[in-house]
Order: C-alpha cells, then sequence, then structure tokens
C-alpha cells in the first residue's frame, strides 16, 4: 500500500501551480515560521514596524532638537574662550605696562634718594646745614631770608619727589598684583570653558550617532515593511487564484482552514522537485485543496509544522503526504491517522 502511495506521488499533476510555487519559493527564501504566516500576520507584523518607525521619528526629531541645542550652548561656550583669551592677552599686556611703570618708579625713587643724599653731604660740608648758622652767615636780613627759603624749597621739594615716587611705586605694585591675579583667574575660567567645550563635543558626538542609529534602524523597517507587505499581496493574490479555480463545492462542506482535522498521513521521500516544479523539503505537505487549502500552516503531531504547498492527483479528502528526506524515514512513518490543528 505504501509503495503504491509513492509511485502515485510521481504521477501528481499540478493544480494551481503559480501559487505552490510561490509558497515553496518563499519557504526556501525564509524560515519556515515566517513563510507560514498568514496575509493577515504579515499585515500586522508590517503595521507594528510602521508604528515603531513613527515612535523612532519621534525620537529621531527630539534629538535633532537637543543635537541643536547642544550645538547653539556649544557655540556659546567657543565664543566664550575667544573672549576670555583676548582679555587674558590684555590683561597680561596691561600687567607687563605696570611692571614696565613700577620699574621707572623704583629707578625714579632711588635716583631721588640718592640726589637728596648728595645735596645733604653738599651741606654739611658747605656747614650750611643748621639755619642759624646761616643766618649769622648772611651778610644782610635778605641774604639771610633767601637762604633759607632756598633751603626749604630744596627740602620740600626732595620730600615732594620720594613721596610721590614712593605712592607711584607702591600703586604700581598694586597694579600689578591686581593684574596677574585677574590673569589666573582668566586661565582658570579658560580652561573651566574648554573643558565644558569638550564635554559638550562628546554628547554631540553621541546624539549624532544616536540619529544616525536610528535613521539605520528606520530604513531597514521601511525595507521589512515593504517585504511583507509584498509578501502578503502575493499570499492575497495566489488565494484570489486559488478560489478562482477551485473545483466548486457542490453539495461538499467548505474547506478547513483553522481547528483540527483528522487525516490520513502518508509518508514520501522524493529529490529534486515536486510536480509543481518547486524543489521539496521539510515542511512541503501535499493536500486536497478542496479540503485544505494551498498556504494553510498547521501542525502535525509527530511530525512538526508543515504548510500547504502541494496537490497531487491521488490525494483527495482528509488525506495529506508529508515529505522526509530520506526514504527510511518516509518508510517508518508509512500511513498514520493524525489530528493536525489548523491556524
Amino acid at each position: 500500500m505504501l509503495a503504491s502511495r509513492l509511485v502515485s506521488v510521481d504521477t501528481r499533476k499540478a493544480r494551481l501551480w503559480p501559487v505552490a510555487a510561490a509558497l515553496l519559493v518563499l519557504c526556501s527564501l525564509v524560515p519556515a515560521r515566517v513563510a507560514a504566516d498568514s496575509s493577515a500576520k504579515l499585515r500586522s507584523r508590517a503595521t507594528d514596524l510602521t508604528q515603531q518607525n513613527a515612535s523612532l521619528a519621534a525620537r529621531a526629531h527630539s534629538a535633532l532638537l537637543e543635537l541643536y541645542a547642544l550645538d547653539s550652548r556649544l557655540d556659546r561656550q567657543r565664543a566664550r574662550i575667544v573672549a576670555l583669551r583676548t582679555e587674558t592677552a590684555r590683561v597680561r599686556a596691561d600687567r607687563q605696562a605696570a611692571e614696565r611703570r613700577l620699574a621707572i618708579a623704583r629707578r625714579s625713587l632711588t635716583s631721588a634718594q640718592r640726589m637728596l643724599s648728595v645735596r645733604l653731604q653738599q651741606l654739611y660740608e658747605q656747614g650750611d646745614s643748621d639755619p642759624v648758622a646761616v643766618v649769622l652767615g648772611a651778610t644782610s636780613v635778605n641774604d639771610a631770608l633767601n637762604s633759607l627759603d632756598t633751603m626749604n624749597r630744596v627740602a620740600s621739594q626732595d620730600k615732594l619727589v620720594i613721596r610721590q615716587t614712593r605712592q607711584a611705586r607702591a600703586a604700581y605694585r598694586e597694579q600689578s598684583r591686581a593684574l596677574a591675579s585677574r590673569a589666573r583667574e582668566l586661565t582658570a575660567l579658560e580652561q573651566q570653558a574648554s573643558q565644558t567645550a569638550l564635554a559638550l563635543q562628546r554628547a554631540r558626538s553621541q546624539r549624532a550617532s544616536y540619529i544616525a542609529g536610528l535613521s539605520v534602524q528606520r530604513r531597514l523597517n521601511a525595507a521589512a515593511i515593504s517585504g511583507l507587505v509584498q509578501r502578503a499581496r502575493s499570499i492575497e493574490a495566489r488565494a484570489q487564484q486559488i478560489a478562482a479555480v477551485s473545483p466548486a463545492a457542490g453539495g461538499g462542506a467548505p474547506a478547513a482552514t483553522s481547528g483540527t482535522l483528522t487525516v490520513s498521513a502518508t509518508g514520501y521521500s522524493l529529490r529534486g522537485r515536486t510536480a509543481t516544479g518547486a524543489p521539496v523539503g521539510w515542511g512541503v505537505v501535499a493536500v486536497d485543496p478542496s479540503v485544505i487549502p494551498l498556504g494553510t500552516r498547521m501542525s502535525i503531531p509527530g511530525y512538526g509544522e508543515g504548510i500547504a504547498a502541494d496537490t497531487g492527483s491521488a490525494i483527495r479528502g482528509n488525506t495529506i503526504d508529508l515529505w522526509f528526506p530520506t526514504l527510511a524515514q518516509a518508510r517508518a512513518w508509512g500511513r498514520q491517522t493524525v489530528t493536525i490543528t489548523l491556524h
């Protein structure tokens, strides 16, 4: 009986071969689980991916706004660094000028002190340092007054020069210290601004990479959506062809597309291609389309998942053929009565 069944497989005539061939090619290109998906499931997955792309687009838009904000902050920080460097250069130039003025004030103070020392020495040597002696040595009152006035003017002038020079020296010294402190402060601010700019640059690079990743994911999803929609349309077109050429139901029961069905399952093993011209493979099930429509996914106890992808002249009613890779496996299966679950 099994031998006659195996021989009968060779005599199968292709019915609705475009549908079966397309299904078998689909099985060879994608995993069996994906190949067995119905049109509705494919479109549902395409819808899920479309919603995911919408979510990715919203996230990309938000990330792009953050990127613009980072660019603005980075530009402001860079401008701040330029301003700090400009001010640092100005402060350093002012400090150098203050240092030069301080050096001049020091030399002036030294010169004024030296001149005062020379005058005092001259007065001492000439014996004119004592006002009483000047008055007594004068030839007249006018000479005495003039000599005393000259001594006072010289002494006052020397004291004024020394006091002003000391004040200038103290002012230049304080200015130099203040400018040095400001220069250190500006250097610290510039370092801080540079670190902030570096952190912003790293954040910008990460955000740009994140946006690029979202873009890649969206393109992959779009390609997957296109593939799913095309497969769904192909399945729907083949289903329409099946409906158009399937024999009239007459008074018989309608074809089963879901639920359970008790069938007689026979194992077979053929190399090459089936009667449809498509390659054979595990999970290929030959059915009577009037009972089980082509493209129906099914779970077969003891065999696993299968798909109705072939027909045969010897397969009528609640009968199916299961493909096995070896003749020994087909014979080990033989013919069994099983209850299959249709999806």
